[in-house]
């Protein structure tokens, strides 16, 4: 047999209260600002860390194609290491925001690195390495390396 309590409906109360106080302090800043960045976390835990490479090869050079969109030509480097290609793309995105009514600024700096390295089947030549970036498409062309070629005589 349940009894009322005269102070039951005051613990409910003050629990609806706690709850108003918390709903209130989520929606403030700079709570809502890091809540929603663990909102687009989770949308999105993983963002591109990686781009598209393609490969193609003929007698004299390697074509190296990477597909590198929104990139400014600053933002990549290339290097030509012990058989291998190395693009790396750094992408510094700066925001900022102001509140005119509470007169605040905010300004946030996020920086991503992606990477490809490529290995080479054949020898290439280092110093003949020639690059070119339009449109968000890089291309790199690498000469190989030639070999010396030996001649072989009749033993007589």
């Amino acid at each position: 047999m349940a009894t009322n309590h005269p102070d039951r409906p005051k613990k409910h109360e003050t629990l609806e209260q706690w709850f108003k106080s918390m709903n209130q302090l989520m929606q403030e800043k700079p709570v809502k600002g890091f809540l929603q960045s663990i909102d687009d976390f989770f949308r999105q835990p993983f963002p591109q860390s990686s781009f598209s490479v393609r490969v193609n090869e003929n007698v004299n050079e390697y074509v190296v194609t990477a597909e590198l969109p929104g990139i400014k030509k600053e933002d990549i480097s290339i290097d030509v290491i012990n058989n291998s290609l190395t693009i790396l793309v750094n992408k510094t995105e700066m925001v900022s925001e102001i509140n005119d009514i509470e007169k605040t600024e905010m300004h946030m700096a996020s920086s991503r690195q992606y990477s490809r390295t490529v290995p080479f089947a054949h020898p290439i030549n280092d110093k003949k390495v020639r690059a070119s970036y339009r449109n968000g498409l890089l291309e790199i062309k690498i000469a190989k390396k030639q070999g010396k070629k030996i001649d072989i005589f009749i033993d007589e």
